[in-house]
This record gives structure tokens, C-alpha cells and sequence, in this order.
């Protein structure tokens, strides 16, 4: 199985909920959603970061299946350089000044370990925050993808990233079901997440 076969997604017929959870089962939803005429625009969205997924439907349900499976380049087949292949170490060019390659050449586990655990460090030190960036930049993109021309668009953005829960929900009350609840819950997520990195703080 692909690590694509583990994501799960939401898919939407314009403002229409298709359907929602493991990437097959979508696709496959939103293939029978397109031969039955759909007039789109039909956008699945990873449920991940609301990034859009490109999927190819031509073909029966089995072949879409089939690419799901098998993509392009999957991860396994991935060329990597040297490192420890099953963390999925990837090599890259780090620049730093010498007195940075003369500090990490003196530390025990050589550079890469080094900078593995200050990385690490700083992930579980910055999570609330990255967890919060991240859950607004997911609300952001869908709501930009999925409700522009709805009216009330840029006030109730405005509304989101002031805090005003109330506010926006006044402002969105009049637009179609499906999206403004999968809008409230990305909504409530990131609120939830800047609540959590304002409360740390204090």
C-alpha cells in the first residue's frame, strides 16, 4: 500500500460535500459524482492542510484504483542518498559559516545528528505555534478555493482572523450547508490552536 492510500481527504462538487475520509473511498465517490454529470468545480482536499490532490479519473474504478496504488514515484522507489533509508533521511546542502562547521564537528554523532536534535528541539519547543500556523493556513486555503464569489467572503475572513466565532458564523449563516460546516470545524480547530499557544504563554 502507498503512503497515498493512508491520507484521508474531503471532496466537494462546488459547495456540495461528496464525500469525506480515505482517499479510495473518495475517489472513487467523485468519479461516480463526475460520470453522473457533475458541474463542478469537484476539488478533493487533503484533510491534512486542505492542500488540493490532483487525481486522474480516466479509466474504469479499477484503474483509478490502480494509480492510487501505484503512483508515478512512489515513496519506496524514491532514489535516496546516504543516511538511514528507513527514517527517510534525505540529503541536502546546509550553508553555515565556519565557525558553525568548526562548532558542530566538536559535538558527539557528527554534524547531521547534531542538527537532527536541534531540529527536533525546536519542533517540540515551537509545536502549539506550528500547530497553529498550520491549522489557519488550512482554513485559509480552503475557504480562498471553496467560497470567494459567496457573498459576506471578505468580512467573514476578517471575522476568522480576528477570533470572532459568533461573528463569522452570523456572517456564513446564509451559505450552503456543506461548506460552512466543513468551514466551522477548520474554523474551531485553528481557534482552538491559537487559544492553546496564547494559554502557554501566560
Amino acid at each position: 500500500m502507498s503512503l497515498t492510500d493512508r491520507r484521508t481527504c474531503t471532496a466537494f462538487d462546488h459547495h456540495r460535500l461528496i464525500a469525506s475520509g480515505p482517499l479510495a473511498d473518495v475517489a472513487l465517490a467523485v468519479k461516480r459524482t463526475l460520470e453522473a454529470g457533475a458541474t463542478g468545480p469537484v476539488l478533493i482536499f487533503d484533510d491534512r492542510d486542505s492542500r488540493q490532490i490532483e487525481l486522474d479519473f480516466r479509466g474504469s474504478a479499477d484503474d483509478v484504483l490502480a494509480r492510487l496504488a501505484h503512483p508515478d514515484v512512489a515513496p519506496a522507489t524514491v532514489t535516496r542518498g546516504p543516511g538511514r533509508p528507513k527514517l527517510g533521511v534525505v540529503p541536502r546542502e546546509v550553508t553555515l559559516l565556519p565557525r558553525h562547521w568548526d562548532w558542530l564537528g566538536q559535538q558527539p554523532g557528527g554534524a547531521s545528528a547534531v542538527l537532527r536534535r536541534l531540529v527536533e528541539q525546536a519542533l517540540r519547543g515551537n509545536g502549539a505555534k506550528e500547530r497553529a500556523r498550520q491549522a489557519v493556513e488550512s482554513f485559509d486555503r480552503f475557504m480562498q478555493a471553496t467560497a470567494g464569489d459567496l457573498p459576506g467572503y471578505e468580512e467573514a475572513s476578517r471575522a476568522f482572523y480576528r477570533g470572532e466565532r459568533a461573528q463569522f458564523g452570523t456572517l456564513t449563516s446564509a451559505w450552503p450547508a456543506d461548506l460552512r460546516t466543513h468551514l466551522l470545524r477548520l474554523g474551531a480547530i485553528a481557534w482552538d490552536e491559537q487559544a492553546d499557544v496564547v494559554a502557554s504563554s501566560t
